[in-house]
């Protein structure tokens, strides 16, 4: 019976969220009455702004993914390795984000770099660019430190460290020729997540005035009917091909290297 009751419960939570996608999508190919077609998805694939906004989003999920691997792998490293006192702490600050409307943070980007700040940034598009990839970077932030101290606990930080020292490399090679390869997995999956938030992002993107993918997913549902659920379909479909990527590579990926003790 309990096992019946559990399954009864899987079965709802599938047609709960399956359906929903089901119904949207099939309304998404009747643009063409009587028939169906990808008349909608066609559209909006040809649209100049889809392309446009899309290609902008990428490139900034890009250089945030760079930046923000650059950023938490030092620090996860670092923590784990010389300060593992203040590790709570850390995990403390890189939660704030997800407490943190992302609305109360571009506001006060904006109220500290506008045009009459001692950091002008908003007062030029590059500026605002790397403005708006510093607030992606803080959205991911919770994600992307979580996969990397979870990829660093499977390895041995300190032995491999000091065999490495040992040896006469320097921070930046063990860094670069140790440690990110031992949590390359990890790293990929927080880069997959980070992606999909920058994809979807539309606060920040929207108050900075950026050509981003999630403005013109808003200014297009507010005046169409059938492409607003064809570009939520795609949206939806690159979401969940970041997941099955994450899965992937998880699955492929070698076993971090093990110390041998003596």
């Amino acid at each position: 019976m309990k096992r019946f009751w559990a399954w009864a419960a899987i079965a709802f939570g599938m047609l709960y969220f399956i359906l929903p996608l089901v119904g949207m999508t099939e309304f998404s190919l009747r643009m063409r009455r009587g028939v169906y077609s990808f008349d909608a998805y066609a559209k909006v694939l040809a649209d100049p702004r889809f392309q446009e906004t899309f290609s902008y989003s990428v490139m900034m999920a890009v250089f945030t993914i760079i930046f923000g691997v650059l950023l938490v792998v030092p620090t996860a490293y670092w923590v784990r390795l010389k300060l593992p006192r203040a590790r709570p702490y850390v995990e403390f600050v890189t939660l704030l984000p997800l407490v943190i409307p992302a609305i109360v943070v571009v506001f006060g980007y904006i109220r500290l770099y506008n045009t009459s700040s001692w950091l002008p940034l908003t007062g030029s598009t590059l500026g605002t660019n790397i403005l708006l990839m510093l607030g992606y970077a803080t959205l991911s932030l919770p994600y992307m430190y979580r996969a990397v101290d979870t990829g660093l606990r499977t390895i041995d930080v300190t032995t491999l460290t000091e065999a490495a020292q040992s040896l006469g490399a320097g921070w930046a090679t063990i860094l670069g020729r140790l440690i990110l390869p031992n949590v390359l997995v990890a790293v990929l999956s927080g880069a997959f997540v980070t992606l999909a938030i920058v994809m979807g992002e539309f606060t920040m993107a929207a108050l900075l005035n950026r050509p981003a993918f999630g403005p013109y997913m808003q200014l297009l549902g507010a005046n169409r009917a059938y492409e607003p659920a064809a570009l939520a379909v795609i949206a939806f479909g690159i979401t969940w091909a970041c997941m099955g990527l994450i899965q992937l590579v998880a699955r492929l990926a070698p076993k971090p290297a093990t110390p041998v003790k003596d």
